[in-house]
């Protein structure tokens, strides 16, 4: 038997090894594809660019295990079941569950490994990724020159260039607006020809002209002044030089992002839920608490009337306030400053109240992401193991191997477990769902499936016939026909 296991396993791990990878590379491509103006033309060296995608695999590696596990139990039992492998197996007497036993082991470790993954390399990942992807967006792209086009990529300049030669070394018919002054287009330039380089450290532009003209506007030594003076210089060759800033790469402090959601893990943000949690609640404390209720109004009332000589009678004979009473029987002025106060009163209530609300609302918000990522990392390595239980019996039901048949499920089912999980997660930070139906809410759609799709494999029951289903019902009471009375 347990050389009947290791054979299994040998024939689950290829399969999981190539559509892992097959997973990666997809994931990356729609993560690069979305991400691209910001990587284009910037310059980056190599060990940049490696080091990116590292990050970003290491990102993506929760998301690509449970469509690997997927894809990869459906190919192997799938293809199993076409060679018949399956058949024989059973008809030594071994069942389907005892076949499944090591991958089920494998497939609890593995979702044990995504899990640690998830808690201790993705944040660190996370924090690395985002301050990359922050360095490189603050980069400015490389100066690129297109022919008959203004560019003003360059500080100061405005540069049009007519043609360029094949090799890119030389340019023709230059025109060249000066803007060093802030006053305008004042200087022009026009060269026949030139070229430009860019320094080894990016800091200066080198642009050297042949052959051309420039024109300057000379400020007038007085506004009374009915013109502007102009200067005509000829040259044979000139040298323009140009500070550059924002060229070269410099990687940002990873700390800064430490605090995010994603670069925590499960210790860290129980502790931060925690602490949204208390301040959400001592601001809601706090907003009770100064709201102005309308006793200090009834003091207020009390007071303002025993200085009024028309409602002093009324105030001996009852032994209560009736403030209605009060204000009917009380003079004008005194009836126009306490509706003033109360609406005054009611005015600063629901401005504090909106203010306060608001508030709790992006409390309530960065609190639900913080449960929404403590969730993802069990519900992620959950799925791993959830999504064998699909494969495994669908690939033995199906019958059929390969990356036909097995791709085509696999990713239908993956999309709608990422659509349950999206929708989700999205109600849950928008505080339309609870959390435990938000973001579990995909896992409780298909535990059952799994638990029901692996009964059916292991019992050899029909589950594609649908003449089975329809056999079924027709044997419930509520289809049986009432036999007619037998009368003597």
């Amino acid at each position: 038997m347990k050389r009947l296991h290791l054979y299994i396993i040998k024939r689950f791990i290829g399969p999981l090894i190539v559509t892992l990878f097959i997973s990666l590379f997809v994931l990356l491509m729609q993560f690069l594809w979305v991400y691209l103006d910001d990587l284009v033309g910037k310059g980056l060296e190599w060990n940049i660019i490696l080091e990116f995608l590292i990050y970003t695999l290491a990102m993506l590696m929760p998301m690509a295990l449970p469509l690997s596990m997927l894809l990869a139990s459906i190919m192997t039992f799938g293809d199993m079941g076409e060679n018949n492998e399956l058949l024989a197996m059973k008809a030594a007497g071994i069942s389907l569950f005892r076949i499944m036993k090591p991958v089920i082991v494998l497939s609890v470790l593995l979702s044990i490994g995504a899990f640690q993954f998830s808690n201790t390399v993705i944040p660190v990942s996370y924090k690395k990724l985002i301050a990359l992807m922050s360095s490189i967006r603050s980069m400015r792209p490389e100066i690129v020159v297109k022919e008959g086009v203004f560019s003003n990529d360059i500080d100061n300049f405005s540069i049009k260039v007519g043609r360029r030669a094949k090799d890119g070394s030389m340019l023709y018919d230059i025109m060249i607006y000066d803007h060093r002054h802030d006053q305008g287009n004042e200087m022009v330039t026009v060269a026949d020809s030139g070229t430009m380089k860019i320094t080894t450290d990016k800091r200066y532009m080198v642009l050297t002209l042949y052959s051309g003209e420039s024109f300057a506007e000379i400020q007038p030594a007085s506004k009374e002044a009915s013109g502007y003076p102009n200067r005509t210089d000829n040259f044979t060759k000139q040298t323009i030089y140009s500070s550059l800033e924002g060229m070269d790469f410099e990687k940002k402090d990873e700390s800064i992002f430490r605090n995010h959601f994603r670069a925590l893990n499960n210790s860290q943000l129980q502790y931060v839920v925690d602490s949204v949690s208390r301040q959400l609640d001592m601001s809601i404390t706090e907003q009770a608490l100064s709201i102005t209720y309308p006793l200090p109004v009834t003091i207020a009332v009390t007071a303002l009337a025993r200085q009024d000589t028309t409602v002093q009678p009324v105030l001996r004979l009852k032994s209560y306030i009736n403030i209605d009473s009060l204000l009917t029987n009380s003079l004008q002025p005194l009836r126009l400053q306490l509706i003033e106060g109360a609406l005054a009163n009611a005015r600063n209530n629901l401005r504090s109240i909106r203010q306060a609300d608001d508030l709790n609302v992006a409390n309530t918000r960065m609190l639900n992401r913080y449960d929404t990522e403590w969730h993802k990392k069990y519900t992620y390595s959950i799925a791993c193991l959830i999504f064998f239980f699909i494969g495994a019996p669908l690939g033995a039901i199906i019958r059929k191997g390969g990356l036909g048949m097995p791709l085509v499920v696999s990713v239908v089912l993956f999309i709608f477990y990422w659509i349950l999980s999206t929708t989700g997660e999205k109600y849950v930070r928008e505080a339309m769902s609870g959390l435990w139906f938000g973001v579990w809410f995909s896992t409780f759609v298909f535990l059952p499936a799994g638990v029901f799709l692996t009964y059916k494999a292991v019992t050899d029951s029909t589950v594609l016939n649908i003449d089975s289903y329809l056999e079924f019902f027709k044997k419930l009471k509520f289809w049986r026909k009432s036999s007619p009375a037998v009368t003597e």
